[in-house]
């Protein structure tokens, strides 16, 4: 990242240092993507945009405890090709929607919270996104540590806005209306729709 970091005061429980370190890195990484794609611009074609960011969204998310999350119970009873059909989907779709979302750099900048916030077993990063003038947008990332390190496994809008608890609610209405092809079939239009049929 540019270097930038905000001060955030509050009730932030700091973990020890060299944790603190290990819990940012995929957030810091995850920034660094996003200036990456936002500076190439729409010059570069979406679709290499979206190679460049994948594999920085595997390294930052773990987007199987998202998906399953995202899913609920009915997860479980899935067989394998179901879940494997769902789990390619979602990917591409989150991969998608950052590219989407990211497309040009104007002089925004990122800040990240020297501290994180513990949350149970999870601690969360705080971090900024500010325009080159007018207010800012937080974005906070739930982490969680796992068997491939510390990964975010929900991204809160406004510091409150789940976007799992968002997906549930869609997912399973799709769930329960056409069963796993009707979710992954929205899945994959939602991301032909925001990458204009590029991917």
């Amino acid at each position: 990242m540019a270097g930038v970091a905000a001060i955030f005061v509050g009730v932030a429980v700091p973990a020890r240092a060299a944790d603190i370190n290990a819990v940012i890195e995929p957030i810091q990484r995850l920034i660094d993507g996003l200036l990456q794609i936002m500076k190439a611009g729409q010059a570069t074609p979406f679709r290499q945009r979206v190679s460049m960011l994948a594999p920085v969204i595997d390294q930052t998310f773990n987007l199987s405890v998202v998906l399953q999350e995202s899913v609920g119970a009915t997860w479980a009873a899935l067989p394998p090709e179901q879940q494997a059909m769902l789990t390619e989907a979602f990917r591409r779709y989150t991969v998608v929607s950052y590219v989407n979302s990211f497309i040009n750099f104007n002089g925004q900048r990122f800040e990240i919270a020297p501290t994180t916030r513990a949350v149970g077993v999870e601690q969360v990063v705080q971090t900024r996104i500010i325009p080159k003038s007018g207010t800012g947008h937080e974005l906070d990332y739930v982490m969680r540590d796992g068997a491939s390190g510390w990964r975010a496994v929900d991204v809160l809008a406004d510091g409150s806005i789940s976007r799992v608890a968002v997906q549930r609610s869609d997912f399973r209405r799709l769930l329960t209306r056409g069963g796993p092809k009707a979710l992954a079939d929205s899945l994959r239009s939602k991301s032909a729709d925001l990458s204009d049929g590029a991917a």
